[in-house]
């Protein structure tokens, strides 16, 4: 493996290196990490992927060639055998066709299905059409040869802008069609091609599908809110908002949720994992998270309008969500050291609650197991 990795152009360094992020983006010990190379290097390992294109900008494919750990070529070349990929094949018209055709009879109940894209439906589906085959023939066709199904990006996993409404063509996404197949969904705008990576990955390596949540999301990219670990975080903490683009507030890094950042609400690995290996994402460079790993607020709310965070109203303990001007307001370590004392202090009522008796009898029976 250490020659095909250096004839491809990829370094035995890097092909570690891209099986340490995987496994931390897993949440695996360290230790799988040998594991999780040993599995990439078999020969007979690789599994066959068709990748077909329907509404979409292509904009998934896209973030997936800006990835370098591994290369594009790496991928292909290495991890999987992609045998068909409209945007990236070199073949076309009948070459292409023959190709498809001859990896989904080759590969029955054996290849994975990546789609990117909604789905069109009404009037039979005829506005999206591919060799003649309407997308959802298409799909309908790969899906019953394909051992699961990866939609990625919003599209294809939510139906994307080209449901919302009115929604002429009936766009909908992979799980509104197909029923009989596990279906992964790997949202985003584009999603960050290292959530696909990670999950191709750790079916090569444990045979079988990382944990979903109730979105059909794995839960190693999407189990947490991106607001949990967002740089503003602490501006958002101590009450420090921006005010508005081009603000002194907006330039000096303070939290976007007043211009309508979607982060306390939506669950994502951006602000850790970022984008295109520069250490960027949208809420970085100074742009409000849009939410767009979450059917219910992607395209159906305003960028501007604010979610809905924990109540109607903060809790007590939270910062002021305007602070007065300087030395007329708390400031933010003082409004920090109180919040973490009333923290402290609910803490150690619950501590203190559950050891205490709920009756007069449980009270006699915990000083009969004391003696």
């Amino acid at each position: 493996m250490a020659e095909q990795n250096s004839a491809s152009g990829v370094s035995r360094r890097d092909f570690i290196k891209t099986c340490v992020t995987v496994s931390a983006m897993l949440g695996l010990p360290f230790g799988m990490v040998t594991r999780i190379a040993e599995a990439a290097q078999k020969d007979d390992n690789r599994p066959a992927v068709i990748w077909l294109h329907f509404q979409e900008c292509t904009g998934c494919s896209e973030s997936l060639l800006r990835s370098t750990h591994p290369t594009i070529s790496s991928l292909i070349l290495d991890l999987v055998s992609l045998d068909y990929h409209e945007t990236l094949m070199a073949g076309s018209g009948h070459q292409a066709e023959k190709s498809l055709h001859d990896s989904m009879l080759a590969n029955k109940g054996k290849y994975i299905l990546v789609v990117e894209g909604a789905i069109p439906t009404k009037e039979n589906g005829i506005f999206c059409k591919v060799s003649g085959k309407t997308a959802l023939e298409s799909l309908q066709k790969a899906a019953d040869g394909a051992l699961a199904i990866i939609a990625i990006g919003t599209c294809a996993s939510y139906g994307g802008i080209q449901s919302v409404g009115p929604n002429p063509t009936g766009a909908v996404g992979v799980k509104d069609i197909v029923k009989d197949k596990p279906i992964i969904n790997i949202p985003g705008c584009p999603p960050n091609p290292y959530n696909f990576l990670s999950t191709v990955l750790y079916y090569v390596t444990f045979k079988k599908l990382p944990e979903l949540d109730p979105l059909g999301r794995p839960k190693f990219a999407y189990g947490r809110k991106i607001h949990e670990h967002c740089e503003r975080r602490p501006h958002f903490d101590a009450g420090r908002f921006a005010k508005a683009y081009g603000d002194p507030t907006h330039a000096e890094g303070y939290c976007l949720y007043k211009l309508g950042c979607k982060g306390p609400a939506t669950y994502a690995n951006c602000s850790v994992q970022r984008f295109n290996d520069v250490g960027v994402w949208p809420v970085s460079v100074g742009h409000p998270c849009i939410g767009c790993t979450e059917p219910d607020i992607l395209f159906k709310t305003a960028i501007a309008d604010k979610v809905q965070i924990h109540e109607p109203t903060p809790f007590d303990s939270y910062a002021p969500v305007d602070l007065k001007e300087k030395g007329k307001g708390p400031d933010p370590l003082t409004t920090g050291v109180i919040g973490l004392a009333a923290g402290a202090a609910i803490g150690a009522g619950a501590m203190l609650a559950r050891k205490l008796p709920d009756s007069p009898d449980k009270e006699e029976e915990t000083h009969e197991k004391d003696q």
